[in-house]
């Protein structure tokens, strides 16, 4: 039995069984319109017409959509998967922002939330963090390299750095890494979702990837 057949086949079955259990249930033609057209929408002819019709175009406008991360991508690297996440994240963010069916009670949040995860991974793709601790604690005091030869004929690297310049230093290191770190951990925040997440109304906050969706 043709995936045809099984559709008219179990319509007949929906109607005995309407029929034996008095149940008066009226379709419009529409309604059976609807069923032959999902019927054939299973059958392979149709499959095939909106593979070419559809699927393919499709296909290249994401390939070029993409190119830039599919060019760069390579395997041994997470950055790689972040960069697909943020172009990929960018078109949702735009396509929520411009419309959508969504009511603005509850898109406006999730835009909101998806605009600063793009934030944040903006933040670890350019990997800013110690520009941004600079800007706080004043700017990196690097010496110039001085090397001097040794005994052997070999050279080594003269430490010039002062001590106040050292400690000035390792304020800026850990700054950044502290503003990693918690950036970090607000990006996955935002994607598991924050228990505001699920308290529709004034506290709903947008966040948890799994609602953005239109």
């Amino acid at each position: 039995m043709n995936e045809l057949a099984e559709q008219q086949n179990l319509l007949k079955h929906l109607k005995i069984y309407l029929k034996e259990n008095n149940m008066k249930v009226e379709f419009k033609d529409t309604f059976f319109d609807s069923i032959k057209r999902l019927a054939r929408h299973q059958t392979w002819w149709y499959k095939t017409y909106e593979t070419i019709r559809y699927g393919i175009p499709h296909f290249i406008k994401n390939v070029w959509t993409f190119r830039k991360e599919l060019y760069n991508h390579r395997w041994w690297d997470y950055r790689f998967n972040l960069e697909m996440l943020y172009r990929s994240l960018s078109i949702t963010h735009k396509g929520m922002s411009v419309g959508g069916f969504e009511v603005a009670e509850t898109r406006e949040p999730k835009v909101k939330a998806m605009a600063r995860a793009l934030e944040l991974l903006k933040h670890k793709l350019d990997d800013d963090y110690i520009d941004r601790a600079e800007a706080e604690l004043g700017e990196l005091k690097l010496a110039d390299w001085l090397f001097e030869e040794t005994e052997d004929g070999n050279h080594k690297l003269i430490d010039t750095e002062s001590k106040a310049d050292k400690t000035h230093n390792r304020k800026v290191f850990k700054r950044a890494a502290a503003i990693e770190k918690a950036e970090w951990n607000e990006l996955w925040n935002i994607f598991k979702g924050t228990k505001n997440s699920s308290k529709y109304g004034p506290e709903y906050d947008g966040t948890d990837l799994r609602s953005w969706w239109d």
